[in-house]
């Protein structure tokens, strides 16, 4: 055994241990992190705004805290991007993580000297419970891409500020330098083709061993790698045995990246995102990602179709219950008080809490009423695709809403690695498993108001194509799976596999 899996062996266990006793005291460590939340609030202008020194219990925080989404905390950020301390959390943030708003542009979330070690620590913790529950530890030894945005930051207010991954970048102990690939210099490479290419220069003749990033991002590394040297990954990485993913759902990317490995490997599923780490795959055998309950996050759950309401629903962690849809409401001790994630999530388990990722509050299709969430389009299609032995690239839906007498539907941007012998069949079949999993959905088909959904499909390489015309190729970009408009679709149609030769030109514009 080498050096570094000799090492990593007795601290694998160590935190293994320390995840399964928290499983244990959940809902205790829920309640002692709000007291600490309050204790600190308390002393801020928001603590102050909302009468935290009245605060002691949930339900009188709740009373005392509305929702809010980041639109509703720009005033706050504003002011911290001005200099002022003691705004929303103790002092100033560390960093600023710069992310991209579906509705607020820029989106600049606060990171502090409290809340640093959920977004490094957390990830720590999901490699060594893989560790010590498979035994592999030999990972720990050969190289590792730590895919990042650029770790060169910018300061806005003073404050040092950038992606994420560009962010945890500065993060990475030091024992791991040694391991890390790709260069902090091609990390720092903006343009994502220029990048990808200098990747595969770097780490197509390494011994890698884990690879993690977005899906579509990795099978596009794949992809230039097997056109590189023409062979499949598991013959240029024999040692590579675990892939960390996170960011989409891993299922319709599977079938495809694990064709390009020409082997299966284990994969460690995360929950990452710029306000927090929330949840992460704790186990190669059980289902779901164990929610982060004692990392200074103080979780409550709203009824996805109360999310809009005035006064919606509002539920601790002791509250909910498996099988039911939630929407994502944070506490946390980078400041952010109520604060909307914009994700739906899923418990499969109660004990442990565990979760999975069922969609985006603004990514679904309501236009008639259907209320369509990702999850079921996901398993509607893997459905089908799995028992005809397709492999799917991408995928969006998007309505098309019909004037006059014509009836409406649903349209369907599939990306195929294999297409079906049969459009119309195939899209019959995914439109079965749609109406069964969706009693909206099946009631509008069955009242004649729906015709049964439609499926165009994109041309090889089209989203990749799509997504560099609009300048978001690459990183942490990823396409919506549902849009209740039409600007997405209405731009893929330059992409179709029936597209004139002047559509395809505008289309790769």
């Amino acid at each position: 055994m080498k050096i570094k899996s000799f090492l990593a062996k007795p601290f694998a266990g160590y935190i293994h241990k320390q995840v399964k006793r928290s499983m244990f005291t959940a809902l205790a460590d829920q309640e002692q992190i709000l007291k600490d939340l309050l204790k600190t609030g308390r002393k801020t202008e928001f603590g102050i705004a909302h009468a935290f020194n009245e605060v002691a219990a949930y339900n009188e925080f709740r009373q005392a805290v509305p929702i809010r989404d980041y639109e509703a905390f720009k005033p706050y950020i504003e002011r911290i991007k001005q200099g002022k301390h003691n705004v929303l959390w103790k002092g100033l943030p560390i960093y600023f993580a710069k992310t991209s708003g579906t509705t607020s542009g820029v989106k600049y979330i606060p990171i502090t000297k409290e809340s640093v070690d959920n977004h490094f620590e957390t990830a720590r913790n999901a490699f060594f419970c893989y560790m010590s529950e498979t035994g592999n530890y030999s990972s720990a030894n050969g190289k590792m891409i730590f895919l990042s945005g650029s770790p060169v930051l910018e300061r806005v207010g003073g404050i040092p500020t950038g992606r994420l991954s560009g962010i945890s970048n500065h993060l990475i102990p030091r024992y791991l330098r040694t391991n890390q690939l790709p260069s902090y210099e091609t990390n720092c490479i903006e343009d994502w083709e220029t990048k990808l290419e200098k990747i595969v220069d770097e780490t197509i003749d390494q011994d890698m061993t884990m690879i993690s990033g977005i899906p579509p991002w990795m099978q596009m590394y794949f992809d230039r790698l097997t056109a590189r040297s023409g062979k499949k990954i598991k013959d240029l990485f024999p040692n590579f045995n675990v892939m960390v993913q996170g960011g989409v759902n891993f299922e319709p990317y599977k079938a495809r990246l694990f064709e390009s490995i020409g082997k299966k490997v284990d994969t460690i599923e995360t929950y990452p995102a710029s306000e927090g780490f929330f949840a992460f795959q704790d186990s190669q055998e059980q289902e779901g990602l164990l929610l982060n309950t004692n990392f200074g996050i103080y979780f409550e759950f709203v009824p996805a179709q109360e999310i809009f309401s005035d006064n919606p629903t509002r539920l601790s962690l002791k509250e909910v219950k498996a099988g039911e849809n939630y929407a994502l409401i944070i506490n946390s001790n980078a400041g952010l008080w109520g604060y909307n994630l914009g994700d739906i999530v899923k418990f499969v388990s109660t004990d442990p809490f565990r979760i999975v990722v069922t969609g985006r509050i603004k990514h679904f299709i309501s236009a008639f009423g259907e209320h369509v969430i990702g999850e079921e389009v996901e398993y509607s299609l893997m459905k089908a695709a799995e028992k005809e032995g397709l492999k799917v690239t991408e995928f969006t839906v998007a309505p098309v809403i019909e004037q006059g007498r014509g009836k409406s539907y649903h349209e369907w941007f599939i990306e195929f690695e294999n297409p079906p012998q049969s459009i119309s069949d195939f899209s019959m079949a995914v439109d079965r498993n749609l109406r069964e999993k969706n009693i909206y959905y099946d009631d509008l088909i069955k009242g004649n108001i729906l015709q049964t959904l439609k499926i165009r499909p994109v041309r090889k390489n089209g989203f990749i194509e799509y997504m560099k015309s609009v300048g978001k190729l690459g990183g942490q970009n990823k396409v919506p799976r549902l849009s209740n408009d039409r600007k997405i679709a209405d731009e893929l149609r330059y992409y179709l596999q029936e597209a004139s030769p002047e559509q395809q030109g505008r289309g790769l514009k």
